[in-house]
């Protein structure tokens, strides 16, 4: 039988050991097939995540946006509490993160790892919302909390339904268990996709160093320091409108498919 992840018949390939077919690391249907751009924006948009919310824990009401684990048991010891603000505040972020997953739904609409016009639109739509949060926030007002909370749900619904569960770049606990588990399974010998566990490692950093330039940024522009991120959001939106636009010009067209009752013989047996 072929090992454990390997779904296809293991063939004798000449000049390759047939012991290489046992070790870990040759499973060429196991690595991820996510493109340069993949890697690149998906770096990018968590060091964004990660900036925007250091800067929510540095605002005036110490509030995570790019999760709701804390916020949602925060919401808990709230209404044991009997705390009828806190209870609508935190209520409304994760109210506003839910509103930004399903508007990421809505345009990117299919779960397809694929080049498309809707990933520019959202990136678009997250920059808005992060540009509008900016004099809220310095004014204090709730509805920049909501904004931001709104952005990062958008952000992040659009990354999963993007590619799946490979990447989250709104927070990193998943991340860090998917870690985990690789490295218990290459611990037990089974196989394990280095590149995922690269990928997982490159937006664990991406995070984390979005975070320290939040924090470094706000001691210095207080929330201004948001219109960064608002404004490489944009530009990674833009970027990837124009690189899809060309791939499509330099892509040939291709013909139609026919029902396979309609075209020739020789086409059927070719």
């Amino acid at each position: 039988m072929p090992p454990c992840g390997f779904s296809g018949s293991l063939k004798k390939i000449e000049g390759v050991p047939p012991g290489i077919f046992s070790m870990p690391f040759f499973f060429p249907e196991m690595i991820s097939k996510l493109s340069w751009w993949v890697w690149l924006g998906g770096s990018i948009l968590a060091w964004i995540a990660g900036m925007v919310n250091a800067i929510g824990f540095l605002g005036f009401q110490h509030q995570g946006v790019t999760h709701l684990t804390g916020t949602t048991t925060l919401l808990g010891v709230a209404v044991a509490e009997g705390d009828r603000s806190g209870m609508a505040h935190l209520a409304g972020i994760i109210a506003a993160f839910l509103a930004g997953a399903v508007i990421g739904g809505f345009i990117i609409q299919d779960g397809a790892l694929k080049l498309g016009r809707r990933y520019g639109v959202a990136l678009a739509l997250e920059s808005a919302l992060l540009f509008a949060a900016v004099p809220l926030l310095t004014n204090h007002l709730l509805l920049g909390d909501y904004l931001a909370s709104c952005a990062c749900g958008l952000q992040n619904g659009m990354v999963s339904t993007y590619s799946g569960a490979v990447l989250r770049t709104t927070h990193v606990t998943g991340t860090f268990t998917d870690l985990g588990i690789f490295i218990g399974q290459l611990f037990r010998g089974m196989a394990v996709d280095f590149r995922r566990i690269g990928l997982g490692l490159l937006l664990v950093f991406s995070f984390f160093g979005g975070g320290v330039a939040g924090a470094a940024g706000f001691a210095s522009f207080s929330y201004a320091t948001l219109y960064f991120p608002a404004a490489l959001t944009g530009i990674v939106g833009l970027a990837y409108a124009l690189y899809v636009h060309f791939h499509r010009e330099r892509k040939p067209p291709t013909a139609p498919n026919l029902p396979a009752t309609n075209l020739p013989a020789q086409v059927k047996q070719g």
